[in-house]
């Protein structure tokens, strides 16, 4: 395994690739049904003409030129999808998601990856890490990030856009650069040219709030952003802060790894009518927590030591609560009495005295350990 200090004492260039699959979950749909390539396609919940519950899980470039977006609520796409239509724009396909399916192809494609590099590191279902330093120069990677590209596509029917850079953080970046089916590659002495035009959105960690909080103070650009000292980053964000002045100005020394252990495991269900019925909701729970408890087991893990429930309600106010036991939890049956425990109290005056409606419900089982 390959990590940026070995490389400088070895002599070698730091290489790092990043793969992200292109619209994976709606390529995969039409990969499946030809009839489906090159249409607006929404992977997702079932939209019901406007009145479906639940969020698009994926969307097509198509689609994605209506304003549909992954985690935007079916009804809104729904209604975006259908003003498109009103337009004269081609009418949008709404699809179930497959995720048996998605992981399926995702473990081919992973394969394929995991043999490519010094190291591999798989980051999502779509998305991985590989480190290329041994072939000794970007020349080389970007052939290896070529061929990989063209195997995935003979393999899989599938298009991926590469990333590479002198470490992770450029390479993540790179690879978002130019899609779909895009190959950038970022040298350490373009990093910063590279880096510098771009919104301040590209760093990993800066979500809407950030963002906002930044344009505040009129910081809109990685340039902008290394205009700020390190001690005001502290001061605004504390120990991150200090982390994204090192982000700012492209740095990283995190390592291509699989060896990360999964920090935990969950599923949540969004009903489709908001409801108070403890016998529903209790029933739909201990599903959830047998799904948990398969996923766990089917990673490996045989014990943990907390249980998250996290529960939405009508008016989309959300909680979590959660219980660390003293030992370790090592059944399907302790995590359901565990979840069922800290979910009936948002069913009474406990945690929801003004009986509001239940609109989505969630368990997570935390401190995993094999």
């Amino acid at each position: 395994m390959w990590f940026a200090g070995e490389a400088i004492i070895l002599g070698l260039v730091r290489i790092v690739a990043h793969v992200d699959m292109d619209a994976f979950y709606a390529a995969v749909e039409a990969q499946r049904n030809p009839a489906l390539r090159d249409r607006p396609l929404v992977v997702g919940a079932d939209p019901k003409e406007g009145h479906g519950r639940g969020v698009v899980t994926a969307a097509s470039y198509a689609a994605r030129r209506y304003g549909i977006r992954s985690a935007l609520p079916i009804s809104r796409a729904w209604r975006l999808a259908e003003a498109a239509r009103r337009r004269g724009e081609p009418e949008t396909i709404f699809v179930r998601d497959d995720h048996a399916l998605y992981r399926e192809v995702s473990a081919r494609i992973m394969a394929i990856l995991a043999a490519a590099g010094d190291a591999f590191e798989k980051t999502s279902v779509d998305e991985a890490y590989l480190e290329l330093s041994s072939l000794g120069s970007f020349d080389a990677a970007v052939e290896r990030a070529r061929r990989l590209k063209a195997e995935i596509v003979s393999q899989e029917g599938l298009t991926a856009s590469v990333g590479i850079g002198p470490n992770k953080l450029v390479a993540k970046i790179a690879s978002d650069f130019e899609k779909p089916d895009g190959l950038t590659v970022v040298r350490a002495e373009e990093v910063q040219p590279f880096l510098d035009p771009l919104r301040i959105r590209v760093i990993p960690g800066i979500g809407p709030k950030t963002e906002r909080f930044l344009h505040q103070r009129h910081i809109w650009t990685v340039a902008d952003l290394r205009t700020l000292e390190r001690a005001q980053l502290a001061e605004w964000f504390g120990r991150w802060g200090e982390d994204l002045f090192g982000k700012a100005r492209g740095l990283s020394e995190s390592a291509v790894s699989n060896e990360r252990e999964r920090k935990s495991v969950g599923e949540q269900e969004t009903f489709e009518i908001d409801t108070l019925d403890a016998t529903f909701v209790l029933e739909r729970a201990r599903g959830l927590a047998r799904t948990v408890w398969s996923r766990l087991e089917g990673h490996g893990f045989r014990a943990f030591r907390t249980v998250t429930v996290t529960v939405r309600f009508e008016n989309f106010i959300t909680f979590a609560r959660s219980r660390t036991g003293r030992e370790a939890w090592t059944s399907e049956e302790a995590l359901c009495a565990e979840a069922l425990e800290l979910l009936l109290p948002f069913l009474d005056d406990r945690e929801n005295p003004r009986h509001r409606k239940l609109r989505l419900i969630g368990v997570r089982a935390e401190k995993l350990s094999r």
